[in-house]
């Protein structure tokens, strides 16, 4: 079969194949075709020259918020993928069971970016979420609507690839864990994973983790105090130690609120890398001090985690979370999705959610999206 697209001579690393080599990718019928040097071009097959790029898998963003129009804190996914080099955009819970057929039908469906999405235990997911409206949907236990979650999920696999729920302070106020204990029972129901939001206690961190099972997600795990992974003496909390060891992930979660470097030295100062890096981006952290997938690798990039570390936790790590092996990696027969970046180096600004600021040497710029093995930007 001859090959659609040829990105020509660019450094690839795909961690899913241990891979850090120039060479060639192609593209053919949607999909990856080949990965070696010298790939033969066809008179129809467009071929890039990136020799100046970085070509990884598609990055996966595995914590948006992306239901635009339909939600308060939504943000237009392709205008957010194309700056950012996301090919997979991951909505987490921004719908509920009494919403999602809007934002299948109106975003999910129409968008040329892969969306899928965690849906959320509450009847109307994040519905009042805005720079004057702060309600946490968990807070009222009668909008948790287990019963038409689990259905709603289980007719919608195809893009949904599991259960969110967000509990804390600001969330979920004095119901503490009780939202998500509804929502474990609905991931039990339908067999999927669950992601758990945490910001204030109560509940506490350790009690979050208490319940999680292997494969479910503790998004926000880098947050500030209250609620922080690491001991005063900066070490990372047994509690921590303990979830990973029997297989519950750690998503960066960055957003408006839930990101501090402090944190972040530490964690890595004891090699505990996230197992996945995410933005979490909405309306309230898109203008900073999220900003985008991207900054938000960068910041890791700065703090000493190697380059290849950072792309997994983006590429096959998110796509292991997911359960999506097709996606994030440059394996043939999978997604045709790659993402293009360069590593800039100089001098450039950074800044957690409690305003401490960071001057980075480095900087992760996305140059090219390729989704379903079409170049898709820039023209």
């Amino acid at each position: 079969m001859p090959f659609d697209l040829i990105l020509r001579g660019g450094r690839v690393i795909d961690p899913s194949q241990k891979l850090d080599a120039v060479t060639d990718v192609a593209f053919s019928g949607g999909k990856v075709a080949a990965v070696g040097s010298g790939l033969r071009a066809d008179p129809g097959t467009q071929v890039r020259d990136v020799s100046q790029f970085i070509v990884t898998p598609g990055l996966i963003d595995l914590h948006t918020h992306v239901y635009w129009g339909g939600t308060s804190l939504g943000i237009d996914a392709e205008e957010f993928c194309r700056n950012s080099g996301v090919t997979t955009s991951v909505d987490t819970g921004s719908a509920g069971p009494g919403n999602f057929a809007g934002f299948r039908k109106h975003v999910i469906e129409p968008s040329q970016v892969r969306i899928l999405a965690y849906l959320h235990v509450s009847h109307a997911g994040i519905f009042g979420f805005s720079h004057r409206i702060m309600v946490g949907e968990s807070e009222e236990l009668r909008l948790m609507n287990p019963i038409e979650a689990a259905k709603v999920a289980d007719a919608n696999r195809d893009v949904i690839v599991g259960i969110k729920v967000r509990v804390g302070l600001h969330s979920s106020g004095t119901s503490g864990a009780v939202p998500l204990d509804i929502a474990l029972q609905v991931a039990d129901e339908v067999g999927m994973p669950l992601m758990a939001h945490i910001d204030h206690p109560p509940p506490t961190y350790e009690e979050v983790l208490a319940r999680l099972r292997p494969g479910d997600v503790l998004t926000h795990a880098f947050r500030p105090f209250p609620n922080s992974p690491v001991t005063a003496q900066g070490t990372v909390k047994k509690a921590v130690l303990d979830a990973r060891e029997r297989g519950v992930l750690f998503d960066i979660g960055h957003g408006k609120g839930s990101f501090a470097f402090k944190t972040a030295r530490a964690m890595l100062a004891n090699g505990f890398y996230p197992d996945t890096i995410s933005s979490d981006i909405h309306q309230l952290c898109i203008d900073g001090p999220a900003f985008d997938q991207v900054t938000t690798m960068s910041k890791f990039l700065c703090m000493g985690m190697p380059l290849s570390d950072v792309i997994k936790a983006s590429t096959e790590n998110a796509a292991m979370a997911l359960r999506r092996l097709e996606l994030g990696t440059l394996k043939a027969g999978s997604v045709g999705d790659a993402t293009l970046i360069s590593v800039k180096q100089g001098q450039f600004h950074y800044e957690d959610v409690v305003g401490e600021h960071l001057i980075g040497d480095k900087k992760i710029v996305s140059e090219g999206v390729v989704i379903g093995g079409r170049w898709w930007h820039p023209n």
